[in-house]
């Protein structure tokens, strides 16, 4: 077998850390399948992703000096196509449903905003005058 960084291997899941999973590929070789490589989302328990006696598809990572392997589960996978960008703007969903222009965004901010200020200001201002003894 073949046992280079970059080779997509499949394996058999044979313990499982609270830091991740230790993946046999063949007989006497094994590596270690860090947690944050084993999905694309986030992974709090191991567990809820891998069972032991699992057979998984992993990529081969990194080698280090004493032989030890470092897997990935997510990057065996293959990732979904992009869609292509296109050159022009999707056409609008209905007649009925406008988008805000940014002026009329802008207006809004700018109303929001003077009614916070407002806001406060009296509260400002009501604080100040108990200070003052009114």
């Amino acid at each position: 077998m073949d046992f280079e960084v970059g080779a997509v291997l499949a394996g058999k899941v044979t313990g499982i850390t609270k830091f991740g999973a230790f993946v046999t590929l063949a007989p006497g070789k094994s590596g270690l399948v860090h947690i944050s490589e084993i999905s694309s989302t986030y992974v709090s328990d191991v567990r809820e992703h891998l069972a032991e006696g699992q057979d998984v598809l992993v990529k081969i990572i990194g080698v280090d000096q004493s032989g030890r392997m470092n897997l990935s589960i997510k990057g065996a996978a293959s990732v979904p196509k992009e869609e292509p960008r296109r050159s022009h703007p999707p056409p609008k969903q209905s007649a009925n449903v406008t988008e805000p222009t940014f002026e009329d965004k802008l207006k809004r901010f700018m109303q929001d905003s003077d009614s916070k200020m407002s806001g406060i200001k009296q509260y400002s201002d009501k604080k100040g005058a108990r200070r003052r003894g009114r």
